[in-house]
């Protein structure tokens, strides 16, 4: 199983002339990859853009354990609002083909 965290690619306001418009991809992926060297999720692949969307995958762990990652990563700073997960496989030959989980999760 894995884990597609779907992240609009919009440009963080406000941000110096020159500057990178997505820091918040580098902080993604500094989060996931410190979940990784923890042992709690495994980065499937690297991430990408396809169509205005930033994806982040992610695996080698239980569906919940994997969504309420991406329910953390929806709500770090800078992450764009409208952020989705999606539950795929390895298998899957394009992104968004499984059910699709709108992020934030609600807190039980």
């Amino acid at each position: 199983m894995v884990v597609e965290i779907h992240v609009p690619l919009l440009s963080t306001p406000d941000l110096p002339d020159g500057a990178y418009p997505f820091p918040w991809i580098d902080d993604v992926e500094d989060f996931l990859s410190d979940l990784e060297d923890q042992g709690d999720v495994d980065v499937f692949d690297e991430g990408e853009e396809d169509g205005g969307v930033y994806f982040f995958f992610i695996t080698g762990a239980s569906q919940g354990d994997l969504l309420a990652v991406a329910s953390r990563v929806a709500t770090l700073p800078g992450v764009t609002a409208g952020t989705i997960a999606v539950v795929s496989t390895d298998e899957a030959e394009e992104f968004g083909l499984g059910p699709r989980v709108a992020l934030p999760l609600p807190a039980l």
